[in-house]
């Protein structure tokens, strides 16, 4: 069976090799509330799908009107199998719920590295930022350099990003962008990582300004959300 948790994914988990990200638009915060309860329960009403969907989280967006969906699956297949068999019963009684939901897309993804959590750190992240780095065509390959780039830069600037929890990068298979998952320990952590001098979330050294400069890279998009469902199998 089903059950919720409270409890936020496991992004380095191992045997998770087919993470997706998907976002829906609602317009207002009542539906977003009304959606994240809706999923909530067609999924409860049934069984699990398979035991190679590991976990399945819904976020609400700071914006008031989007979601952020993450599932991990053990492998694309494991996926294709539901959306033959499961996922349109569950899709339809969403929708008689809460109608008009505007899907924006399924990216499908690859984790390539993370800024992983301290041993022994038992904080439970109060914001997730879920940043998009657009690379220009013909980049794919520097998508990796890049993301090493960052995380030697985040190694030496642990004063500038004290309230960073963990961030976990995943590259797009059709290898348009990087997505950045990083869990904070709330908005204003967030904010004064943000408000510290350098471009966005930098210190002003050497490190940061190769990745702000780095060939390829097209632009930045970030946005807020706040856990709101964990389903996971009984």
């Amino acid at each position: 069976m089903t059950r919720r948790t409270d409890a936020h994914p496991d992004l380095v988990r191992p045997e998770a090799g087919a993470p997706f990200f998907s976002t829906w638009r609602l317009g207002a915060p009542e539906r977003q509330r009304q959606a994240v309860e809706a999923v909530a329960a067609a999924w409860e009403r049934r069984p699990w799908p398979t035991g190679r969907l590991l976990s399945y989280h819904v976020y609400t967006g700071h914006d008031g009107s989007t979601l952020m969906h993450h599932s991990q699956w053990a492998d694309e297949r494991a996926y294709e199998g539901f959306v033959k068999t499961r996922r349109q019963e569950t899709v339809d009684e969403i929708d008689t719920a809460v109608p008009g939901i505007e899907r924006l897309g399924l990216d499908r993804y690859r984790r390539y590295r993370s800024q992983e959590r301290p041993a022994g750190d038992r904080r439970v992240p109060g914001l997730i930022v879920a940043v998009r780095i657009e690379f220009e065509q013909g980049a794919a390959a520097r998508r990796r350099e890049w993301v090493d780039l960052v995380l030697t830069a985040l190694a030496g600037d642990e004063e500038g990003h004290r309230g960073l929890i963990s961030a976990h990068f995943h590259l797009s298979q059709d290898g348009t962008h990087v997505l950045n998952y990083a869990e904070w320990e709330d908005d204003a952590a967030y904010d004064a990582a943000l408000a510290a001098p350098g471009d966005g979330v930098a210190s002003p050294n050497e490190q940061w300004a190769r990745v702000q400069s780095y060939a390829g890279v097209k632009g930045f998009t970030a946005a807020r959300y706040r856990h709101a469902l964990g389903l996971v199998p009984e």
